[in-house]
């Protein structure tokens, strides 16, 4: 009993225990937990293989870690008979995502490149010029960042109908809720960023008779680029949230959020997983064009060091 412990490991017999168990219980659950076992391994063994740890190496285990779940889905749903209306099977959304290209390229202008792409663009950059302002300004400094965690930890839910009444039911009033949730993640990572700078480095900057905008340019804004840049990442993910969200509270007949409010509601459940795969595919797309800035911008830095 050693020697085969020591092959497959207790959490294999555990698997192995499991699948008798589920056999024995029925046959539908145990084929699950058969390819559920089967698919475990051979995760284990890309992962250890050589080359696993190279880019293209997590690329691919990445991917066939994500098939595996979509096969245990489709088989779960498909022998269990589980009502479209509860959840639909892949196979179904991706009909779906095929046949309503067209509705789910304008849900995708609407929400993330008009709203979300927008208002990112806007509460980064005014969060960043504002940390600047906050570091020129003792008062600011004491008096905007309380203000500001306060104004963080308001909840979206309650402050996104206020906005769509204000700005109106376009883009503008989506924008706007983005800007809100974006502007101070972004002004406390660059104001803790800008003090980063040793206190050597600007004593050293002192004695060359740098000017503070020298100061900023050469020394402060180079050191602070890690947390801005972590910053921007937090804003990239909290962006498309804060679109979709706002949409439903008002919104022309366009949207991520209006479509997944009206599907719910025309139980249309494969609709909704097709704009959710768009919702995801979009803000993983825009996370990772933004840490390959972070790459490009921070190469000196420890954790950009390969």
């Amino acid at each position: 009993m050693s020697g085969l412990a020591q092959r497959v490991g207790v959490l294999g017999l555990i698997q192995i225990v499991a699948l008798i168990v589920a056999f024995t219980l029925d046959h539908r659950a145990g084929l699950v937990c058969a390819v559920w076992f089967a698919a475990w391994q051979m995760n284990v063994q890309f992962s250890n293989a050589p080359g696993a740890r190279s880019g293209l190496g997590q690329l691919l285990v990445a991917a066939f870690f994500g098939v595996t779940l979509l096969v245990l889905w489709e088989m779960i749903v498909t022998l269990f008979a589980v009502p479209q209306v509860i959840l639909p099977a892949p196979s179904q959304i991706a009909v779906r995502f095929a046949g309503s290209t067209d509705i789910l390229w304008r849900d995708f202008v609407q929400t993330f490149v008009k709203g979300a792409l927008s208002g990112w663009v806007i509460g980064c950059a005014a969060a960043v010029a504002m940390a600047i302002a906050v570091d020129r300004s003792p008062f600011l400094q004491r008096g905007l960042l309380p203000v500001g965690n306060f104004m963080a930890a308001l909840p979206i839910i309650g402050t996104a109908p206020i906005l769509v009444m204000w700005f109106g039911f376009g883009w503008q009033s989506k924008a706007a809720v983005v800007v809100v949730m974006v502007f101070f993640p972004v002004l406390v990572n660059a104001v803790a960023g800008l003090n980063a700078a040793d206190r050597m480095q600007r004593d050293l900057m002192h004695t060359y008779a740098a000017s503070y905008r020298q100061s900023l340019w050469k020394l402060r804004l180079p050191a602070a680029m890690p947390f801005i840049f972590n910053g921007l990442k937090i804003a990239s993910t909290l962006a498309l949230i804060g679109a979709i969200v706002a949409e439903f509270f008002g919104s022309p007949t366009l949207g991520m959020g209006f479509r997944i409010s009206t599907s719910v509601g025309q139980l249309q459940l494969d609709m909704v997983w097709a704009e959710i795969t768009v919702a995801a595919l979009a803000g993983s797309a825009f996370y990772g064009a933004v840490a390959l800035a972070e790459r490009r911008v921070t190469f000196w830095h420890p954790s950009q060091r390969g």
